[in-house]
């Protein structure tokens, strides 16, 4: 639970705006091409498109269905014979590849390839996302109670890897998908093998991963519906208020810290 707790914290705090500005409207505001904080305002509506949650509720589906459906509850278990029949060695990198789509965006920002927000605004809908992840996959499994395939404990549904990773692809995509589409997908493959070395690694099954997936997906696409509302409760009417934020090591946790004042 306590990596878990982590990446709540992780998100909550990535929450902070580093520019605190009123903003009245609830468009989606993303920013000019020349400089990280310049804003412009995009014609785009706030709007939750029901075809953008197709995919992550077929996968959600999928990943329920697993739990009691006896032919897909069969095929997590050939899918974890057929595995270990290979007896694949045990590596320890989706543990940083559920990160790595994201990790991306901000590099390319870092090094001119921009993408459709700026580090304020992207850093505000990338921790909305974690958050919603975190407040949607933790409870989950307390619920569920489904047993890990190596039997180490039962918080196996959903994969809470395969669903960071997934949020963080479906917000790579998001940044990039107007600008380079090619970039904008290439987040996925990490997702992907995310989940692929969850099963390799004998920590969940078939269903919990594809389950993971479309919880992922899904808390970014909300995360980018919420953007507005946030932003406008994080920067408040007083021009006069400051926000500052700040990164932090503790404990072997990493995140960033908030300070505001009004």
């Amino acid at each position: 639970m306590s990596n878990y707790r982590h990446k709540a914290v992780v998100g909550l705090f990535i929450l902070a705006s580093v520019f605190g500005k009123a903003q009245n409207n609830d468009t989606i505001q993303v920013q000019e091409t020349k400089k990280d904080s310049a804003v412009r305002v995009s014609t785009e509506k706030n709007t939750l498109n029901y075809k953008k949650l197709i995919i992550p509720t077929a996968f959600i589906g999928y990943g329920v269905a697993s739990l009691s459906v006896k032919g897909l509850k069969q095929l997590n278990f050939s899918t974890r014979d057929e595995i270990n029949e290979h007896k694949p060695d045990h590596i320890r990198l989706d543990n940083y590849t559920q990160f790595a789509p994201a990790v991306l965006v901000y590099g390319l920002n870092a090094v001119g390839v921009e993408g459709k927000h700026n580090f304020r605004d992207r850093s505000i809908i990338y921790g909305t996302s974690m958050l919603i992840t975190s407040a949607i996959v933790v409870p989950l499994k307390h619920i569920v109670k489904e047993e890990r395939p190596d039997q180490s404990n039962n918080l196996s549904f959903p994969s809470g890897h395969t669903a960071i990773a997934f949020a963080s692809a479906q917000f790579m995509f998001r940044e990039y998908k107007d600008t380079n589409f090619l970039l904008g997908i290439s987040g996925y493959s990490l997702a992907i093998f995310t989940g692929i070395y969850r099963m390799l690694n004998d920590k969940h099954w078939v269903g919990d991963v594809v389950g993971g997936a479309g919880f992922g997906i899904l808390s970014t696409e909300l995360a980018y519906w919420l953007y507005p509302k946030i932003n406008n409760l994080l920067s408040g009417k007083n021009k006069n208020t400051a926000t500052m934020v700040m990164p932090y090591y503790q404990n072997k946790t990493v995140g960033i810290g908030l300070v505001k004042n009004f």
